[in-house]
């Protein structure tokens, strides 16, 4: 069975995993990245990729899922607003330091393609990924094909403006995207938002830059008002999302996969009711919202199906 090497570029730390052509994670490794400039995460992967390879020299290809608009015949990254990057020549670079092909896209494509090709959505032909951590990543599967989009911009579910005049300011730039609001990062934001009127509560107590989505979580899960209220505005904006994602799209199930995802059933009983209220133009209740199943190995996984099958593009059949 050949094997492939796919990596998961984070904001804070880069995987490499050995993939079978199964979907089998064979081994993994995996750096932190506390400098995020080219230069220094381009060595960061140079290491943790030889490690991978070290497992495996017989691997027959490298795929890369990175943050930001990808140009795929190059690999480079033609925006990031995590990295900062502009037109970092990510794909050529890792090209001169390895000796078999080097594949680069999305991250959040990459991790709809490993959860459809593998995990939750694998009986499905009209599937949505979205990927909730510090942003939210998405992919759309319409008709057993992968969109990709006209530049390769297809998916970018975490950048429509659900709040456009009272909402957090996005990474991007724009006020009240869905990513600003029902990301990990948005969840802290609504606890910060609504904390003059819990001015003794516990979360207070916690450092501003040690709160975290999961501690919020937690609180709201073991009754802690001001964690409550903040759950239930960041529910609400969730909710937004996904019946806008059910109107664009029409999939048969949406999987939310990433950190906050964690929250499972306490996450899915709050948004479901929610989602059914706001689907108007489809029956109620037929698109299945589920927690993705592959969690953090999404993107590894994406990425090596993506480099054994030569290409983002060539990853799916379209289907006839």
């Amino acid at each position: 069975m050949r094997t492939a090497i796919g990596v998961d570029l984070g904001g804070s730390h880069v995987t490499a995993a050995v993939v079978g052509e199964d979907g089998t994670i064979r081994s993994q490794h995996e750096q932190d990245l506390e400098d995020l400039r080219f230069e220094s995460v381009i060595a960061a992967l140079d290491t943790t990729i030889g490690m991978a390879l070290h497992d495996a020299a017989d691997a027959v290809a490298i795929g890369i899922g990175s943050p930001g608009n990808i140009d795929a015949a190059s690999g480079a990254v033609l925006y990031s607003p995590n990295f900062g990057w502009e037109n970092a020549p990510l794909g050529e670079a890792l090209r001169k330091r390895f000796q078999v092909p080097v594949f680069v896209a999305n991250d959040a494509r990459c991790a709809t393609l490993g959860e459809h090709t593998f995990g939750a959505g694998k009986q499905t032909k009209d599937f949505v990924l979205l990927t909730l951590g510090t942003g939210i990543g998405g992919g759309i599967v319409a008709r057993g094909a992968l969109l990709l989009g006209n530049r390769w911009g297809a998916g970018e579910i975490g950048h429509h403006q659900i709040r456009p005049r009272d909402g957090f300011v996005c990474a991007c730039g724009k006020i009240g995207c869905f990513e600003a609001q029902a990301s990990g990062t948005g969840l802290i934001r609504h606890a910060f938002a609504v904390a003059p009127s819990f001015p003794r509560s516990p979360l207070l107590d916690v450092a501003r830059d040690k709160l975290s989505s999961k501690k919020i979580r937690r609180a709201a899960q073991a009754g802690d008002q001001h964690a409550v209220a903040a759950w239930k505005n960041f529910i609400g904006d969730l909710a937004i999302g996904l019946a806008n994602v059910i109107a664009f799209t029409n999939p048969e199930m949406i999987a939310l996969g990433g950190g906050v995802s964690s929250a499972a059933d306490f996450m899915l009983d709050a948004v479901v009711p929610i989602v059914d209220e706001l689907t108007t133009m489809v029956p109620k209740g037929t698109t299945q919202i589920v927690v993705a199943t592959l969690g953090n190995d999404a993107g590894q996984v994406g990425a090596a199906t993506m480099a054994l099958r030569g290409g983002l593009a060539a990853a799916l059949p379209v289907a006839v």
